[in-house]
C-alpha cells in the first residue's frame, strides 16, 4: 500500500515536472506553451516513469532504504522516463506529432525537476518518519566496549541509524592509552571502572562488545557485570564478517549463553580428517538428531562418496534430507528409516552399500526415562552398538567411531553404565582383532559433557520455562555440568576418527564445570528478566540416578596428550573379549524374562563401579 503511495506521488511529480519545464524552457510564454502537446508530454512523461518504478525490482518504501540507495533508484526512474519518452518520440514521430515535437531541453530540464524534487520529498518523509518513531521509541543510552576500530566502526553504524531513538555516550576500553581520548566527541574510560557511575549519571541502557579479540574470559566479565547492573549487552561479530555482508545492525546480535563459557570455543582443522571422507562412503546413525544432523552438515563438506543417514524418526530424518536437497550439495545422500536394533535390516544397509566410516551416534540418553525402562537401554545402547560394532568388522568398515558420553564415568544411572558397557565391548572387540594382526577396522570412541542446544539439553529446557513464565526447575543448587557446543562436539567426532589408531577413547578439555544454578540465573537476566521478581527458580532435587557432578575420566583409566592441546586420549587396560562377549550376550536371555532388576543386577556386574543415587536400584548395591 505505500509503495503505491510513493509511486503516486512520484508521477505526480513526473507529470508536473513536465509542464513546469514548458513555462521555464518557453519564458512563460502562453502562446508559445499553447503550440506544444504539454498535457499528453507530461502524461507519458508519468506513465513511463511509473513503469520503471513498478519493474525495478529494488524498489521499497522510503523508510527503509539508505539516503545513496533513494537517490539511486530517483535517478534510474527519472533516466529510464527521459530516455524512453525520447527514443518514443524518434519512432512513433511519423505516426504522432504530438510526442515527437517534445522538445529534448524540455525533457532534460523535467528530468532535473524531477530528480530533485522527488529527492527532497523523500528525505523529509525518511527524517519526518524518523522524528515520530524516535518519540514513541524508549531511548536507548548505550557505551561501546572497545576503542579500536570495531568500536568506531559500530558507533558510524550507530549513528547512521534512522528511526532508532539512542545515543552513545562513552567508550570503554583495557588499552590505558586510549583512555582520554575522544571519538566523535565521544569520551574514552578505562575498562569496567566507570560502568557503575555512568549508569548512575546517565542511565546507561545498553553496552556493545566491539572488540575483534576478546577473550572468552574477558567476554564473561564484561556480561556478567552488566548483568549484575541490569545492563542489556550485544555483541558483534568479526569485520570479516560485516565486509561480506555489509555494515549494518542486523549484524549486532544479542549475547548468546554459549558466550558465558570461560573458555575459547574448540576449533579444530585437521587436512586428515578431509582426507579420510573425501570419496569415502559414510554412514551416520542417529543422523536426525541433534548431534547426528551437525555430523552430517560437517561431513558432506568434506565431499564423501555417498552419506548414509540412518535414523528412525520419519520427520526429523525427511527434514534432514529436505536441507540437504535444498542446499544441494554434490555428494549424493541416501536416508534409510531403520532402526539400528533389527540386525537384519541394518545388515542389508551394510551389505549394500558397503560403508567406509560408520559414526554411530544414536542413542537413547535421557536418565530418568532410561531408569523408568533399562531393558530399552540395554537394547539400543548396548546390544545394538555391539551388532553395528560386529557388522563392521564383517563388512570391513574402516574406521568406527562411537559416540559417548561423561555420564559413562563411575555411572550412577543406568543410562550412564549402558554407553559404559558399550564402550568396554568396543575396546574389548578391538584389542582382540588386534591379537591377530589381520584388523580392518579401527575403533574410537568419544566421550564429552553436557551439548549446549541439543534435544532434551537444560538450556532448550530452561528457555522454554523462562518463555512460558515459569518458574525455572533447577534439581539441586550445587549441581554442575561440562558444556561444549554441538560443532566442537561434532568436530572431536571427526578428529577421533582421523586420529584414532584403534580402541581409543578421545576427551576434549572442557574447561571448568558449570553450575546449572549460575547458568539458570543468567538465562534468566539475558531474557531482559528478574530473577524471583519476573521469573522464579525452584529447586526439585536431584533426579532418579542423576549426580552432581560429572567426570571424564574413570579411576583405572590413564590420560595420554595428542597433538592438539585441547584433546587427550584415555587408555585402560586390555580386555577379555570372550568374558565381555559372553556377558553382553547374556543380556538376550534376560531379556526374554522381562526381569527389570535381573537386567540392572547384571549391569552391575559388569560395571563394578556403577552405585545408583537417588534410585530405586540402590537396594540392589546393599545387597553386593
Amino acid at each position: 500500500m505505500i509503495n503505491w503511495i510513493t509511486r503516486t506521488l512520484d508521477s505526480v511529480i513526473l507529470f508536473h515536472s513536465i509542464i513546469i519545464a514548458y513555462f521555464l524552457r518557453l519564458n512563460f510564454e502562453w502562446e508559445l506553451i499553447s503550440a506544444y502537446p504539454v498535457m499528453a508530454s507530461g502524461l507519458t512523461f508519468a506513465v513511463l516513469g511509473g513503469s520503471a518504478m513498478v519493474f525495478i525490482e529494488s524498489y521499497g518504501w522510503v523508510g527503509s532504504k539508505s539516503r545513496i540507495n533513494n537517490i539511486a533508484l530517483v535517478a534510474v526512474i527519472v533516466s529510464v522516463a527521459l530516455l524512453v519518452t525520447f527514443m518514443l518520440g524518434k519512432l512513433v514521430g511519423p505516426v504522432s506529432e504530438d510526442i515527437s515535437s517534445v522538445p529534448l531541453s524540455v525533457l532534460i530540464i523535467a528530468a532535473l525537476l524531477a530528480f530533485f524534487t522527488m529527492i527532497l520529498y523523500r528525505l523529509l518523509i525518511k527524517e519526518f518518519y524518523g522524528m515520530f518513531v524516535d518519540s514513541r521509541r524508549p531511548k536507548k543510552h548505550i557505551v561501546i566496549f572497545g576503542a579500536g576500530e570495531a568500536g568506531r566502526l559500530s558507533k558510524t553504524v550507530l549513528d547512521s541509524q534512522v528511526g532508532n531513538n539512542q545515543k552513545i555516550h562513552a567508550f570503554l576500553d583495557d588499552d590505558i592509552e586510549k583512555v582520554g581520548d575522544t571519538i566523535g566527541g565521544v569520551p574514552v574510560y578505562k575498562g569496567l571502572q566507570n560502568l557503575r557511575q555512568l549508569k548512575e549519571d546517565l542511565g546507561i541502557s545498553d553496552l556493545l562488545i566491539s572488540v575483534m579479540c576478546i577473550s572468552p574470559k574477558r567476554k564473561k566479565e564484561i556480561i556478567e557485570k552488566c548483568l549484575q547492573l541490569g545492563i542489556k549487552v550485544s555483541i558483534v561479530p568479526s569485520i570479516d564478517e560485516w565486509v561480506k555482508g555489509g555494515f549494518n545492525v542486523g549484524k549486532i546480535r544479542k549475547i548468546k549463553i554459549e558466550d558465558l563459557l570461560s573458555r575459547t570455543e574448540i576449533s579444530l582443522d585437521n587436512p586428515a580428517v578431509y582426507h579420510q571422507i573425501h570419496h569415502s562412503v559414510v554412514m551416520v546413525t542417529g543422523a536426525a538428531g541433534s548431534i547426528g544432523s551437525e555430523l552430517c552438515r560437517q561431513i558432506i563438506a568434506h565431499k564423501p562418496a555417498l552419506l548414509i543417514m540412518v535414523d528412525k524418526a520419519e520427520s526429523s530424518l525427511y527434514d534432514i534430507e529436505q536441507e540437504f536437497k535444498v542446499i544441494n550439495w554434490k555428494s549424493p545422500v541416501t536416508p534409510i528409516l531403520v532402526d539400528i536394533r533389527d540386525k537384519k535390516k541394518m545388515e542389508r544397509v551394510f551389505k549394500e552399500f558397503k560403508p567406509d566410516i560408520v559414526y554411530h551416534a544414536a542413542a537413547y540418553k535421557h536418565v530418568p526415562m532410561m531408569e523408568n525402562y533399562p531393558e530399552e537401554a540395554v537394547t539400543s545402547n548396548i546390544l545394538a552398538t555391539k551388532n553395528l560394532a560386529d557388522l563392521s568388522v564383517l563388512y570391513n568398515v574402516k574406521q568406527f567411531v562411537f559416540v559417548s558420553t561423561d555420564k559413562a564415568v563411575n555411572p550412577t544411572n543406568v543410562m550412564g553404565a549402558s554407553k559404559r558397557i558399550a564402550e568396554i565391548y568396543i575396546q574389548a572387540l578391538s584389542d582382540y582383532l588386534d591379537v591377530d594382526k589381520g584388523q580392518v577396522t579401527r575403533f574410537a570412541i568419544t566421550r564429552f559433557g553436557n551439548v549446549l542446544g541439543s534435544n532434551g539439553s537444560v538450556i532448550p529446557l530452561f528457555k522454554k520455562q523462562i518463555e512460558q513464565g515459569g518458574p525455572v526447575l533447577v534439581t539441586d543448587p550445587n549441581i554442575s555440568r561440562y558444556f561444549m557446543t554441538i560443532s566442537e562436539a561434532c568436530q572431536l567426532i571427526l578428529e577421533a576418527g582421523a586420529m584414532s589408531k584403534g580402541s581409543e577413547i578421545f576427551i576434549f578439555d572442557m574447561g571448568e564445570p558449570v553450575k546449572i544454578l549460575e547458568l539458570a540465573k543468567k538465562m534468566i537476566q539475558l531474557s531482559d528478566k528478574k530473577i524471583e521478581k519476573d521469573i522464579k527458580i525452584v529447586f526439585t532435587g536431584l533426579r532418579e540416578g542423576e549426580k552432581l557432578h560429572e567426570e571424564l575420566v574413570c579411576h583405572a583409566e590413564r590420560i595420554q596428550v595428542t597433538h592438539h592441546p585441547k584433546i587427550q586420549v584415555v587408555k585402560m587396560d586390555p580386555l577379555a573379549f570372550s568374558k565381555v562377549n559372553y556377558q553382553i550376550e547374556f543380556f538376550e536371555r534376560l531379556l526374554v524374562h522381562d526381569s527389570v532388576t535381573d537386567i540392572v543386577r547384571h549391569i552391575k556386574q559388569i560395571v563394578p563401579e556403577y552405585i545408583s543415587n537417588t534410585s530405586r536400584y540402590s537396594v540392589l548395591d546393599r545387597m553386593n
